[in-house]
């Protein structure tokens, strides 16, 4: 009896770490990785395992800290949230999170200087955007520099390196990362949703043409329809049904920045695709057990 107790204690604080860490999103920053490199080059594979590493380590950190600077909020707010119900203590995240961070960091400077740099670059983005996104009105912008420093440092990770086509791409998802924060905080603010900043949901899609030529652009259009038909799949649960439903609509939108990198990628070989698929459909899969939010 003891021991199964134990086994059930130890699963229980191993879903506690899941939900802090919301690994339900680490696909889509896998994505990210492989799209940034990709479009930087691809090549110098001994340094993926490094960057993979580093990015996962750097997203696990940043979201163990979001909820120690958001512990008040979600007190008051969220109380099922880990730390407000009691299943870990605001300490030890504190811990977790400065040491993901750290690890993260150390995974991109092993690479190389510029990555190191970058990685000191998103740590501090990461820091600035747990620390004040619930008071300031731009905390979707910091959000969305998160995953542009990250596609910079994958695409500095690769033979090439940072490069028009790569800065380009990582504006696109900066764009839709800005969309789909902002639609993100009307979960938990007041507030009547604005229909602007959802435009920005369509950057990748309008970003495609222009660094795709030729027989690239059959692709491009293909993937960018799927992208768009998804994007507003997900949209419908908030803008077009009598009750809506804002928590399902940033999952899918979440899921669906598998969809952006796979668009910036479109002059990939198909084997790549075959890997963002499997990637799409993992976050979607890990959504059912781990809230995305």
């Amino acid at each position: 009896m003891s021991a199964r107790l134990n086994t059930l204690s130890s699963l229980s604080f191993l879903r506690t770490l899941l939900v802090l860490g919301r690994v339900s999103n680490l696909p889509t920053v896998w994505s990210n990785c492989l799209a940034g490199w990709w479009l930087g080059g691809a090549g110098n594979v001994d340094k993926l395992p490094y960057l993979f590493a580093g990015a996962t380590s750097l997203y696990t950190g940043g979201m163990f800290l979001n909820d120690a600077f958001d512990v008040e909020f979600d007190r008051q707010y969220r109380k099922e949230r880990p730390i407000p119900s009691r299943a870990i203590g605001l300490k030890t995240v504190w811990v977790w999170g400065v040491g993901w961070l750290a690890v993260g960091g150390c995974c991109l400077a092993w690479i190389g200087t510029i990555n190191g740099l970058l990685g000191l670059a998103l740590a501090g983005c990461i820091v600035v955007y747990d620390a004040v996104h619930k008071r300031v009105s731009f905390g979707p912008v910091l959000m969305g520099l998160c995953r542009f420093v990250l596609y910079l440092a994958a695409a500095s990770t690769a033979v090439n390196g940072l490069n028009p086509r790569a800065i380009g791409c990582a504006g696109a998802l900066f764009a839709y990362i800005i969309g789909l924060s902002y639609v993100a905080r009307r979960e938990s603010a007041a507030g009547p949703l604005r229909y602007w900043p959802i435009l920005l949901l369509a950057m990748p899609i309008a970003v495609a043409p222009i660094f795709n030529r030729g027989n690239q652009i059959e692709s491009a259009l293909l993937i960018s329809a799927i992208f768009g038909v998804w994007t507003v799949k997900s949209l419908r649960y908030t803008l077009w049904t009598e009750k809506p439903n804002i928590g399902r609509t940033v999952s899918g939108l979440l899921a669906g920045i598998v969809w952006v990198d796979l668009v910036a990628s479109a002059n990939a070989p198909r084997e790549f695709g075959i890997v963002f698929v499997g990637l799409f459909l993992a976050a979607l899969v890990f959504q059912r057990f781990v809230p995305a939010t």
